[in-house]
């Protein structure tokens, strides 16, 4: 003899009705409340700021910008029916002394924004002025060469192909490495006015990375101009 047996269903989510199918149980997704979030809750990891996403972002808009400027440069290499050309021009070896020069102010800025981790002061000033002598060491050079193909090879910027690109080119990056320059002038003196510190990390972390961007794209540029356009 088979009894019938009274079954009662358990609410698995009492005080409340049940989810519908494929949804989980309310706790199962906190809601943020008053800026912050619950216990036990994970919150969202987000590792750059706005202002990294911001500087990324313009970073962006300037690779564009000079990977326009090489393709055009190349574009128009060896069309030229005038001289002088990139090869009777160009100067590799004193080239080679400013890319030298720039590629470590690279070496000095990274340094020195350690030096201001640590709070080390006078470390980070001699390190932020070491960076600031190259590039401008790097500037000086370019004008010394610009000159001299002026002078002596008699290229301006409308002799011909090679003369417009190239001035282009170089001249864009020229300012980039101006205004960084320049930059960094501003932070020195800030920091020698004792108006800089530790607090302000990030503003130098991002010229940081400007100055590292304009050191990237010259390797780029003293390839193309100075070693496959020759």
């Amino acid at each position: 003899m088979i009894r019938d047996l009274d079954v009662t269903e358990t609410n698995p989510y009492p005080h409340s009705s049940t989810p519908a199918s494929g949804q989980a149980p309310a706790s199962a997704n906190p809601v943020r409340k008053g800026g912050a979030w619950p216990t036990g809750a994970i919150a969202p990891n987000f590792p750059l700021n706005a202002y990294e996403w911001g500087m990324i972002a313009f970073l962006i808009s300037e690779v564009s910008l000079f990977s326009t400027l090489i393709v055009t440069y190349l574009s128009f290499l060896g069309r030229d029916t005038v001289g002088p050309s990139p090869a009777e021009a160009l100067s590799l070896l004193f080239v080679i002394f400013t890319t030298l020069c720039l590629l470590s102010s690279s070496v000095t800025i990274h340094k020195a924004e350690k030096a201001l981790k640590s709070g080390d002061q006078a470390r980070f000033r001699r390190l932020w002025g070491a960076t600031i002598a190259l590039g401008i060491i790097f500037l000086l050079g370019t004008a010394y060469e610009w000159r001299e193909l002026i002078v002596r090879y008699h290229l301006t910027i409308d002799r011909n192909l090679f003369g417009t690109t190239y001035y282009t080119l170089v001249g864009f990056h020229g300012l980039h490495v101006t205004l960084g320059v320049v930059t960094m002038l501003v932070v020195l003196g800030l920091v020698l006015a004792h108006r800089l510190s530790r607090e302000h990390e990030l503003a130098i972390k991002l010229v940081s990375w400007y100055w590292h961007f304009v050191d990237a794209v010259w390797v780029v540029v003293f390839t193309v101009v100075y070693v496959l356009g020759r």
